[in-house]
């Protein structure tokens, strides 16, 4: 199977990274008008540096990105580019969003990243059905039949007290 390219110069690349951030404080807020501005923002941004989105999914308290960035720029200076660049964007377009955030910083300070080699087919996947995967486990109810902080040995004594 052959493997888009792109070209700089000099140089052939396929640089491809899974990225997931996140707001400040985890909030869930990324949905309804501000979803669309947020994914707007994204796209030009990206545009703007030349990487490409291959997938991305905007999650209610989380971004997921699978994203290809050339080899002149740093996966950081990106990510602080994108991140600083979209918050402020975020807060000219949401102005009432300062007093909830303070000093225009939309995003979590940190993120993560992965370098996604030919399997870039099953992490598109798994941002796409991560939303689907995540209300499942919130719908899932777990039932213990057993309490945790009761001794077995303390029910084998107590079944036999009742019995006489």
């Amino acid at each position: 199977m052959a493997q888009k390219t792109n070209s700089l110069a000099h140089t052939k690349w396929m640089c491809k990274y899974h990225i997931v951030f996140t707001p400040k404080y985890r909030r869930k807020v990324i949905y309804n008008q501000l979803r669309n501005d947020i994914r707007e923002i994204i796209i030009r941004l990206c545009q703007y540096k030349g990487v490409e989105i291959i997938e991305g999914h905007l999650m209610s308290d989380h971004v997921h990105m699978l994203v290809m960035i050339p080899p002149k720029l740093s996966v950081s200076s990106f990510m602080g580019y994108l991140k600083g660049k979209s918050a402020l964007m975020i807060f000219d377009r949401h102005a009432n969003w300062k007093y909830k955030y303070g000093n225009r910083h939309f995003w979590s300070e940190g993120y993560y990243v992965s370098t996604v080699g030919l399997n870039d087919q099953t992490v598109a996947k798994y941002i796409r059905e991560q939303e689907a995967h995540d209300i499942a486990m919130d719908k899932l109810s777990v039932k213990e039949y057993q309490n945790p902080f009761e001794d077995k040995e303390m029910k084998k004594e107590n079944k036999k007290e009742r019995r006489r």
